[in-house]
């Protein structure tokens, strides 16, 4: 690719808009700067004064200049989780460690859902007190959420009291 493609001029003129900062002096003038170009400024008694006299000054520096964009290929780089890949294919160890791995999950896999089929139970169990004995997912889902709600109220009740 040339550079010819890599660079874009507009054949039509678009309003472009600019930032501009506003600063009072202690002569009681005001001066505006174009953020980005800080050497293109300009100043009067009014804001409206400085803006007026920074943007005649911008038209007059593009008539004889113009503004392009300039596409630029970022250069590629490695991902930088590539160096670790295979770093421990040659540790004996590994394999092992790996199993102690997924024991460890498998073991807070039972647990997890030792502790879920526990506390459905737990539900169910509250809702054959209150007399349900038809409930759906849903229904359970919107109870503990209430309860939950309600739990997290007293809570907050009790930390304010201490």
């Amino acid at each position: 690719m040339n550079l010819a493609d890599k660079i874009s001029s507009s054949k039509t003129t678009p309003k472009l808009i600019y930032d501009v900062l506003i600063e009072n002096q202690a002569d009681g003038t005001v001066k505006a700067t174009l953020l980005g170009l800080p050497d293109c400024q300009g100043s009067g008694n009014t804001e409206a004064e400085a803006i007026e006299q920074l943007s005649q000054g911008l038209q007059n520096r593009l008539e004889t200049a113009k503004i392009v964009t300039l596409e630029i290929e970022t250069p590629k780089s490695e991902h930088p989780w590539l160096k670790f890949a295979g770093m421990h294919q040659d540790n004996p160890l590994f394999d092992e460690v790996l199993g102690y791995i997924e024991e460890e999950r498998k073991l807070l896999d039972a647990k997890m859902e030792e502790s879920h089929a526990k506390f459905s139970d737990e539900i169910d169990q509250e809702f054959k007190e209150l007399g349900i004995t038809n409930a759906d997912s849903i229904m359970k889902a919107f109870y503990l959420k209430q309860r939950n709600q309600s739990i997290q109220t007293n809570n907050n009740e009790s930390e304010n009291l201490l």
